[in-house]
């Protein structure tokens, strides 16, 4: 169930150049959503008049000209409910656009509705389904964006993370994804979890995609774009690479062995002892700061609540403010080590996620290898690698440093093209 479908640097030239109409674009989008929507559930809600609506008004200008886009359904939006896949905000209706997406129809894109989430983009899952293997999950909290994005229903879908929740389902679906650097996104009128970790990102059919959004949604944002070059690249385990599948594990050892043979030096980067506290301290601090952004919701409706997010409050009741605070303060001193330790490369290199998408839709699996860089508010970008057709998708990690964003993605462009031959 995976259609293949322009990228949107090509949709939104073929449009300002006159070359296709944004109607036609719609027409094409909206056929492949009517056919694979009913397997897939991407959407909660969807209107085709309304996308009509919008190609029909359209000026044929912008940087995303005519580019179908997916929202994750916790960005507030005007013309559908946000309901945080939660009974408590059914038919929840915003007055106004989250910034982001006012950014995204100035720039001309197309908003083709909203995506299923995980309720409060934490863990309980929605009925999205991976197109890859319709048993298995498309991952956690944007899978309907990710979902969709692989169904060939949009060319460009917002997600969020606060865990692993925009590149595990990238990896799952086999999609290029971006989460910028932590605080270079505005998240006005997205409903918040953790703030030390919550991060707009976003899919896209290729790097070029992914920067192409960073321009509308990041002001300033840098092309840095440069000549393709030998890289300098680390490639990190962290302690947790004994949960790596075998096949998984093969496919990023095979990817590695390919930079090396196109010029790219990769060296083995081991992490001191004192960063396998990472993982426990990010999901520590996710529950307490989890625990004050649903509070109102705890208080009033308690009973419609899940058992994940109620087990998430009964574990940050049972940790105090000095917990908290500790593991906030080895984060901050583990920043500057880890930063010194990746100077001199121009990225790291490591798995997204340790597993192919499990089977079933009731757990997405882990998110360790993306949250432990997550809890730095480091940049992050999944590369999908090349497969065989009956394989499910292994997604590769590049990881660049805080703010170094538009290095990152510069690296990651010359990567994915040197993994594709």
């Amino acid at each position: 169930m995976i259609r293949p479908a322009p990228d949107a640097t090509a949709l939104s030239e073929a449009v300002v150049n006159g070359q296709t109409r944004v109607a036609a674009i719609a027409e094409d989008f909206l056929e492949c959503i009517q056919a694979l929507e009913p397997q897939i559930q991407a959407f909660v809600s969807f209107d085709p008049q309304q996308v009509r609506d919008q190609a029909a008004q359209h000026d044929g200008r912008g940087l995303l000209a005519g580019v179908p886009v997916g929202v994750k359904d916790i960005f507030d939006s005007v013309d559908h409910p946000t309901q945080f896949f939660s009974p408590i905000y059914a038919g929840n209706q915003p007055s106004r656009d989250a910034h982001v997406v006012t950014l995204l129809r100035q720039a001309g894109a197309l908003i083709m509705g909203k995506t299923h989430t995980t309720e409060f983009a934490y863990m309980y899952t929605g009925p999205t389904r991976n197109p890859h293997d319709l048993n298995r999950t498309p991952g956690s909290s944007s899978a309907g964006s990710a979902a969709g994005m692989a169904a060939g229903f949009f060319a460009v879908a917002l997600g969020t993370q606060t865990a692993g929740s925009l590149l595990k389902p990238a990896s799952y679906c086999g999609l290029f994804a971006y989460k910028p650097s932590l605080g270079l996104v505005s998240l006005e009128g997205v409903k918040p979890l953790a703030p030390s970790f919550d991060t707009v990102g976003w899919y896209g059919r290729s790097v070029r995609d992914l920067r192409l959004v960073a321009r509308v949604l990041i002001a300033g944002f840098p092309s840095n774009e440069i000549a393709p070059r030998p890289l300098n690249l680390g490639f990190c385990r962290t302690s947790r690479w004994a949960d790596v599948e075998p096949q998984v594990a093969q496919a990023l050892e095979q990817a590695v062995e390919q930079l090396r043979r196109a010029g790219h030096r990769v060296n083995e980067v081991i992490l001191p002892d004192a960063f396998a506290g990472v993982f426990d301290d990010h999901q520590l601090i996710n529950d307490c700061e989890g625990a004050r952004s649903l509070a109102k919701e705890f208080e009033q409706h308690r009973e419609r609540l899940s058992p994940s997010i109620l087990a998430m409050f009964d574990r940050a009741t049972a940790t105090g403010w000095e917990q908290e605070s500790a593991a906030k303060a080895r984060l901050a001193a583990l920043a500057p080590r880890l930063a010194e330790l990746c100077l001199p490369f121009d990225a790291m290199l490591g798995a997204t996620c340790g597993m192919v998408a499990p089977e079933g839709l009731d757990s997405t699996g882990p998110s360790d290898f993306i949250k432990f860089w997550g809890a730095f508010g480091w940049p992050q970008v999944n590369l999908p690698l090349p497969r065989e057709e009956r394989l499910l998708p292994v997604g590769l990690q590049v990881i660049g440093r805080f703010r170094a964003d538009g290095p990152l993605l510069a690296v990651a462009e010359q990567l994915a093209g040197t993994l594709k031959t």
